[in-house]
């Protein structure tokens, strides 16, 4: 009974996505799939993504998702120029662990951004009792808190950025299931696994780069 009930909610969902979504969530996908490689795709496919929420988000009147895609674009703009700079030696930006201040600092955003979130949220959707007295708008404040720190992180090639966004991912496939989003609760759980593999795939590739460099210093030596 509850797996009827559930394939028929997601049917429904997929049926009433319109062809604007669906491009979102594609390119959505496709950008977690470059971020995973370390691809600069990352953030042309993931501009098209957010670009095109922004859009749906302003029509059905979501303001605070509009202004959060905005921030999205924001930092994948800031992210692509940060990812081709060079160095003196001519080398790209290397992906790294971050100092224990800047895990800190990062920890730190995490209730600060909760507060400001939760209070954008309370100005747009004050008149909406129904919602404001549930436990959605705390969760969304978190998860989004969580999810900016994460695009950050990702921004500056911090391996970090993963733990961020498989934090965000495990709460927001719950959440928006219950809120009857099926469809996207399933987009989530493709993020979930995407960004463990991802993870997975950043730390291989820094511990190769460091194996590289100390091998070379060891030639040089």
């Amino acid at each position: 009974m509850l797996e009827n009930g559930f394939f028929q909610l997601f049917y429904e969902n997929l049926m009433a996505t319109t062809w604007l979504e669906l491009l979102a969530v594609l390119f959505g996908i496709l950008s977690v799939w470059f971020a995973r490689q370390a691809n600069l795709l990352v953030y042309p496919t993931g501009i098209i993504s957010t670009t095109v929420y922004i859009y749906i988000c302003f029509n059905i009147q979501l303001y605070a998702d509009m202004g959060i895609n905005i921030f999205y674009t924001s930092m994948s703009i800031y992210g692509w120029y940060v990812w081709t700079r060079r160095d003196d030696k001519k080398r790209l930006r290397p992906i790294r662990w971050n100092t224990k201040r800047q895990q800190a600092a990062g920890i730190a955003m995490i209730p600060i951004l909760y507060v400001i979130i939760f209070a954008l949220i309370y100005i747009f959707k004050s008149d909406d009792t129904e919602y404001m007295q549930s436990y959605i708008p705390y969760v969304d404040s978190f998860t989004t808190s969580i999810f900016l720190i994460g695009m950050w992180y990702m921004a500056r090639k911090k391996i970090e950025n993963w733990i961020y966004w498989i934090a965000g991912n495990i709460i927001s496939v719950p959440l928006y299931f219950v809120k009857g989003l099926v469809f996207t609760s399933f987009q989530f759980t493709v993020f979930l696994i995407l960004a463990v593999f991802g993870l997975i795939e950043w730390i291989r590739m820094y511990n190769e780069g460091r194996d590289r460099d100390q091998k070379f210093i060891k030639d040089v030596l």
